[in-house]
């Protein structure tokens, strides 16, 4: 009789080596993942969209202190902002005044703000500001009607008075509200001549007109309180936080009697198909 030893079997791995299983630890993969997620934070937030913080009540009630918006940068590259959009733009050298944002103290605040502003989900900066397109390139703005709208003149168009029943605390008094630019009067006139939109430029107004420091407040600069376009970072679409106030912001329909009738380039463009199929069999004779 003989004991018999019970054979240890061991797993003895076969095939290629690049075949077999690896196991690696999620730990030693996670700063990977970590830079991944956080390259990805930074070119989503340069090149598609940005979230931003609003500071302040210029735009009440479309938008509140502490909400936080969703900027789209896309649709920018191929045009430029159309009016009653709510954009971002940077009022560096052209807007002097700002909503400091106070800088954290801790030591562990400011690093978390560091890479949150980096990402997008930080404090805005103190020269980034949000408001709404009334004129662009081309378009006269004045104030106002005998009912107090603000009245745009589109170039080579007709005048538009602008019903506008999302504005908060209107004001037509004092230097809140433009007459002829640089002229310095405290009341405006109805039918005051207003301002003219440079190329490149924007007039925009805050939704809050009592207490919006916007165009109207920068009449006596070069520009007459305009804008430049490639200052725009993009155009606010959706109110993300606080979850009660999540929706999509859209530009109100009083802007679409300004747009550019759609008819005229549907039939030029009707009419240029036959043209160019035309021409085409000319061609191939």
């Amino acid at each position: 009789m003989t004991d018999e030893t019970p054979a240890v079997v061991e797993d003895v791995p076969t095939g290629p080596a690049h075949l077999r299983p690896q196991h690696r630890s999620f730990f030693r993969e996670l700063p990977f993942l970590v830079i991944i997620a956080f390259v990805l934070a930074l070119l989503i937030k340069h090149f598609l969209v940005q979230a931003f913080y609003i500071p302040s009540g210029s735009m009440q009630q479309t938008l509140q202190v502490g909400d936080r918006v969703l900027v789209n940068k896309v649709p920018y590259y191929y045009r430029g902002p159309a009016r009653g959009e709510i954009v971002v733009f940077n009022g560096l050298n052209n807007f002097d005044e700002g909503v400091t944002i106070p800088a954290p103290t801790n030591p562990v605040a400011k690093v978390l703000n560091t890479i949150s502003s980096t990402i997008g989900l930080g404090a805005p900066n103190e020269k980034d500001y949000i408001k709404r397109v009334i004129g662009v390139p081309g378009d006269h703005v004045m104030c106002c009607d005998t009912a107090g709208r603000v009245v745009v003149t589109p170039a080579g168009g007709s005048p538009v008075s602008l019903d506008e029943p999302y504005i908060f605390e209107n004001d037509t008094t004092e230097l809140r509200y433009f007459c002829a630019a640089g002229t310095g009067k405290r009341t405006c006139p109805p039918g005051a001549p207003g301002v003219l939109v440079p190329a490149g430029r924007l007039w925009v107004m805050g939704d809050h007109r009592g207490n919006s420091a916007d165009s109207r407040y920068h009449l006596s600069d070069a520009n007459h309180g305009t804008v430049p376009e490639n200052k725009v970072v993009g155009k606010a679409f959706v109110i993300v936080y606080p979850f009660n106030r999540v929706g999509v912001l859209h530009v109100p329909s009083t802007f679409k009697h300004l747009a550019l009738p759609a008819a005229p380039y549907t039939l030029g463009l009707v009419g240029a198909v036959p043209l160019t199929l035309l021409r085409r069999r000319r061609k191939l004779r």
